[in-house]
């Protein structure tokens, strides 16, 4: 589980094809506090470590299956060396949950369709999968790119998140672009209520 509040930008330097697609990510995190085996979200991905170094800044490596590399923005951008992401460890017992839960298991792929500059933030127009557009309302949580964030207003399929300065500055949305690709993971309790009322 995940909060949806990003603790680190990493970067993708290495990536192999020996079957599915392994990346090594640099990372500021403590790797020696990284056990084999831990999850961290990546882009809002749940992955999980499989190995861990320092040549000579600290990263982690990871596996990604042909499967989760069709179903997030991977598939799209092959996260090449260089390639920015988002970080967040697992939510450990008595840790601040100051965003929302996050599970990392991303429902799919929107776009952003428009960036607009308003007294200081950015507020950016998302359009989201037709299929998961219903699980999206006005004030309800979103985890994009793996950030935790709050839905202002929605419109059929395309919906507006805002963004701080300081968010920007301390995640990857800072190098966000129109047309880019996000990774979208639905708000849990709005899967289950929607559940519910389809079966009310």
């Amino acid at each position: 589980m995940f909060t949806g509040l990003i603790t680190d930008v990493g970067e993708v330097v290495e990536v192999d094809r020996p079957g599915d697609l392994r990346a090594k990510i640099a990372t500021s995190y403590d790797v020696s506090s990284v056990p084999l085996g831990a999850s961290i979200a990546c882009d809002g991905v749940c992955l999980t470590v499989i190995e861990t170094g320092r040549d000579p800044r600290p990263w982690f490596a990871v596996e990604i299956s042909a499967e989760t590399v069709s179903k997030t923005n991977i598939g799209a951008t092959g996260w090449a060396p260089g390639t920015k992401l988002n970080l967040e460890r697992a939510l450990r017992v008595g840790d601040e949950l100051g965003g929302h839960i996050v599970s990392g298991h991303v429902d799919g792929v929107a776009h952003v369709t428009a960036m607009q500059d308003v007294d200081g933030s950015t507020r950016y127009t998302v359009d989201a999968p037709s299929k998961l557009a219903k699980f999206i309302a006005p004030k309800g949580s979103i985890a994009l790119n793996g950030t935790s964030l709050t839905v202002n207003e929605v419109d059929g399929t395309t919906f507006g998140v805002n963004l701080i300065p300081h968010t920007k500055q301390v995640t990857t949305w800072g190098q966000v672009k129109t047309g880019d690709p996000l990774n979208i993971e639905i708000d849990t309790m709005a899967r289950y209520v929607a559940r519910l009322s389809e079966m009310g």
